[in-house]
């Protein structure tokens, strides 16, 4: 048999085997979809359990949860009733989570304003991982939202932008999960140092979960590596937060990761984790 029928070959294989599991994770779907939502009471006491029996003596702590002890209880507890974000500047997360959940909700946002790589790196990630990559969009296209306010709001007023294409949008898609997880990790900027590992989310009324809090970016790195994670090319080419490209510059030497968000402003956070 020659190497290029072996590569078929496996690439065959391994299509037959995504598309076996995709069935196992669509019946197990199925099954938790007929259970009725939590209401957000119920979710809070949840995510205080959570809190209690992962977060250990406090932020940071040796006897804190691994991120494969927290992403256990999040399968046991909640089941497909489960969101992951993604910003798409790398696949670890989703990668992580689709060992337990395999083909999980991952939810992108689609602002209109991405780099060209982390749209690359979103249609991989569907066409390649375990995992329902889901855009979730604004009620105005870039066009419309121009027609109503203005020209380049980001520019004028990055709130109200990111309100209309982030904070809303993902308001209005975790509407039918009892949980999101998030990449968040403390190690970003300082105003995630006291990022939990479980926490109930009062604005969009569900548990929250950070697994990956403890992590550092060389860790998420290694792990890519280690595993053959897909990454966003931007990441090696000085963008370690990557978010919409209007308001995302390079990061210099010693400056925190998220220091290339809003550049110039007072603003350091698009409103999602606070």
């Amino acid at each position: 048999m020659s190497a290029l029928q072996e590569a078929r070959d496996r690439a065959r294989k391994a299509a037959e085997e995504r598309e076996t599991l995709r069935g196992q994770a669509q019946a197990n779907r199925e099954v938790d979809e007929t259970r009725t939502i939590r209401t957000p009471e119920e979710l809070r006491r949840l995510a205080e359990v959570g809190a209690t029996q992962l977060g250990g003596s406090g932020i940071g702590a040796a006897d804190e949860a691994t991120y494969n002890e927290v992403l256990q209880w999040v399968t046991r507890v909640f089941g497909y009733r489960t969101a992951v974000a993604c910003s798409m500047a790398d696949a670890v997360l989703p990668h992580l989570v689709a060992t337990h959940i395999p083909f999980v909700d991952v939810l992108f946002l689609e602002t209109g304003y991405h780099f060209p790589e982390t749209l690359g790196t979103r249609d991989a990630v569907a066409t390649t991982m375990n995992v329902s990559v889901i855009d979730v969009t604004p009620e105005l296209t870039v066009a419309q939202q121009d027609a109503e306010h203005g020209a380049n709001l980001w520019q004028r007023d990055p709130a109200s932008c990111c309100a209309m294409r982030k904070v809303e949008p993902i308001h209005r898609a975790l509407g039918q999960y009892e949980v999101w997880i998030t990449g968040v990790r403390r190690d970003e900027a300082p105003t995630r140092a006291q990022t939990p590992l479980v926490t109930f989310d009062d604005t969009n009324g569900l548990v929250k979960v950070n697994p990956l809090a403890a992590w550092s970016f060389d860790d998420l790195m290694n792990y890519a590596q280690e595993h053959n994670v897909i990454t966003n090319p931007l990441l090696a080419d000085g963008y370690p937060s990557i978010g919409c490209a209007p308001c995302t510059r390079r990061v210099q030497p010693g400056e925190d990761p998220r220091a290339g968000r809003w550049a110039g402003l007072a603003k350091t956070e698009c409103g999602l984790h606070v």
